[in-house]
Formats: structure tokens, sequence, C-alpha cells
């Protein structure tokens, strides 16, 4: 059987582990790594005397590469600001692709790829390797069946994100508007945002964004979040979040009318009412009473393949052996959640509609873009970030 020719743009952190963890250990498996590009040769270099790939080509160009007739599909690995632009050009060519996290800074410009995707024969993914997570597949079987009942409230804590100012100062474009896009929300929360949507089965309808810049580190954009959602049905929820707390916590509860499920430390806890509460409230004539509860330690399939998941799932389904598992399209959701918190913050925790206005969103944007402060720093250093995902990602 052919394998999928595999190439990477971007040898930083994340698509250096691709290569020597995935690819160079066979894991991926069908698929191989033909070709690998970064503008940076300090980086290309670091591969070149670490992996044990010996046939791939390597490019300074991705559009070179891209046109170099070796890749079937691209991983795009670039900072957030570029990941449309790539993803475009791969689609274009009719290249099929998958982006990692986010989709991309801003709505506007996720909308624009995602009508390109619409309109091309290659397939488009997105790196969302938490929803590989048994834990939350199990989260989403048991609400799209309607078992929890009415969404009533969604909560997720998720501070065990700590990060120390070495971490911020180890690239020139981490942690600002004009080379990251944002902090906390962007680089760190894309995950949680997707699954937030993807678990509940929608967006927020209204959302207030509570944010602190710079509260923990010497930076210029969000290190703490608190937003408050607002359901379609009336149900509420929050999400907060910071890389300023340790230890942290990771908490995420989705409360309906039929009982709650709580996902925390890799672990599913299912409060199952005998009753809907709702229903038992009103035709109860006890003042005190409620539904009997059933605690359930929910089992799973067990199995987290994470990134190579995803991977290997886009091979396979380009290879016709079973079904796409991430439509690239739906990288929307978070990003309109995230543009949403921000905008919100920006104003003083101002209610927020979703979808958020784009135009305004943008126009925003470049205005902090605009008086953004450079940095310093070694953009030559890659970091090892193995071990770093294992219920949320780094």
């Amino acid at each position: 059987m052919r394998k999928i020719r595999f190439g990477i743009i971007g040898l930083g952190n994340q698509g250096s582990n691709y290569a020597l963890r995935l690819f160079d250990k066979g894991v991926i498996e069908n698929g191989v790594l033909t070709a690998m590009c970064d503008i940076n040769p300090a980086k290309i270099e670091n591969i070149k005397a670490r992996t044990t790939n010996t046939d791939a080509k390597y490019f300074t160009d991705y559009i070179e590469m891209l046109d170099s007739g070796l890749c079937d599909a691209i991983l795009v690995e670039v900072p957030h600001y570029s990941h449309p632009e790539m993803v475009i050009e791969c689609l274009n060519r009719g290249i099929h692709v998958i982006c990692e996290k986010p989709a991309g800074v801003y709505a506007n410009h996720v909308k624009e790829m995602n009508e390109v995707a619409k309109k091309s024969n290659a397939k488009f993914a997105m790196m969302f390797n938490q929803r590989t997570n048994c834990v939350y597949r199990k989260m989403r079987e048991i609400v799209q069946s309607g078992e929890l009942g009415n969404l009533q409230r969604v909560t997720w804590i998720i501070t065990d994100w700590f990060r120390t100012q070495q971490y911020y100062d180890s690239g020139s474009w981490r942690a600002t508007w004009s080379g990251e896009g944002g902090g906390v929300l962007i680089n760190q929360c894309p995950h949680q945002l997707d699954l937030v949507s993807w678990v509940v089965g929608e967006q927020p309808k209204y959302v207030s964004g509570f944010c602190e810049y710079g509260k923990w580190h010497n930076i210029e954009v969000e290190d703490e979040v608190s937003a408050f959602f607002e359901y379609e049905n009336g149900a509420t929820g929050m999400f907060i979040t910071t890389t300023g707390e340790t230890p942290g916590t990771n908490r995420f509860e989705i409360s309906g009318t039929k009982g709650k499920l709580v996902c925390e430390a890799g672990k599913l806890k299912w409060y199952k009412l005998s009753a809907d509460s709702q229903e038992f409230s009103y035709g109860s004539t006890v003042g005190f009473a409620a539904p009997k509860l059933e605690i359930i330690d929910v089992e799973t399939d067990g199995k987290n393949p994470q990134h190579s998941g995803i991977i290997n799932n886009f091979a396979n389904a380009l290879l016709g052996l079973e079904e796409f598992f991430v439509d690239g399209i739906e990288g929307i959701n978070g990003v309109e959640l995230m543009n949403a918190i921000e905008y919100s913050g920006w104003h003083g925790g101002m209610r927020v509609q979703l979808p958020v206005d784009g135009d305004a969103y943008y126009a925003e944007l470049m205005k902090h873009c605009a008086e953004s402060q450079a940095k310093t720093a070694d953009d030559n250093a890659v970091a090892d970030t193995s071990g770093t995902f294992g219920s949320k990602e780094s």
C-alpha cells in the first residue's frame, strides 16, 4: 500500500516534535516525511543533526516546497498569523493540509480560508488532538445523547498552564500582539475553546470577557482571563484560565436538568439523576426533596492518541481506510469565541454577541499591533515539548 507523503512547514517546537518523535519513530503508519521547510537555516541544521530521515528534502521557501511535487499533504507549524495564508496556498494547489491550532488570529482571515477549503478538492483538518481524548469524546457522546437533559451550566477552570518569564522570552514573536495576536487565549487555550463548543454542541450566544494583560509576566498580552457565557436557552457558563498560577486546576463541568458531568484529573464522573430536575421540582409536594442521585465512574475506551491520532486518521482517510475525524472548517468556532472574549476584554467586559463583528475586531487588533513592542530573543532555539500534552496542549 502506498503511503501519504507529508511535508512540514515550520521546524520550531511542534514541527520538530512531529519529525523526530512521530515520523522518525514510525508512529505514522501510512505516512512518510518527504520534505521540511523553515525560513531559519539554523532550525534546518538542528533537524538534520537529529533526524534519522536521510531522504527528506529541505527548503527555506515554503512555496518552493509546495511546488516541488514532493508532498501529498502538509503540516502547518508556524506562528499563528501565517496559518490561513499557508493553508490557502496548499488548498489552491490541491495539496491536503493539517493546520496547527488555532486556525488563525482573527475570524475574518479564517473565514477567507474556509471559503477556499469549501471549493478545493483537497482535504483540510485542524490539529485538534484533544478531540482524540477518550474522556472528551465520551462527554460529547453523553451530552449529544440528551441524557443530561437541558443545558444549565458550563464551567471550565483551566489554570494549570503555569509559564515562567523565560518561556515568554524564548521567542521574539511570543506574547506580542503583532507576533502572536494574543496570550493565553490564543496560545494555550485553543483546544479548550474548541472543546467547550464541540462537547456541548453549541457556541454561547453572548460572551463577557475580563482579561488581565501582563498581570503575572512582563508581556503585553493577556495572561489571566475570566469569561462569562450565555447560551441560547438561558444556560450560563464560566471559562477561567491563566499562565500565572501554580498549582493550577483543570476541571470541566457540564450541568443539565438530568445531572452533570465532571472531568478532572483525566477521570470522568457522571452525577446521574433519576428524573429531570425541573419536572421533579414542579411535581414535588416536598420543599427540600431532590431526585435520587447515582454517581457513575464513566468507562471509556481508554484511547488518547493525541497528535499521532489526528495525523494517522488523516493519512488513513486519504487512503480510503476510514472517515475523517476533524473538519478544518470547524476551526472557526474557537477563533470566534477567542475573538469575542478578547474584544470584550478590550472594552471592560462589554457583553459581546457571537459571532463577533469581524471588521470591528480586526480594526481593534491592528491598533494593538501598531503599539506592539518588539522583543529580542534567540529565535534559533527549539524546546523539547514532549510530555507537555496530556489532557491539554502546550
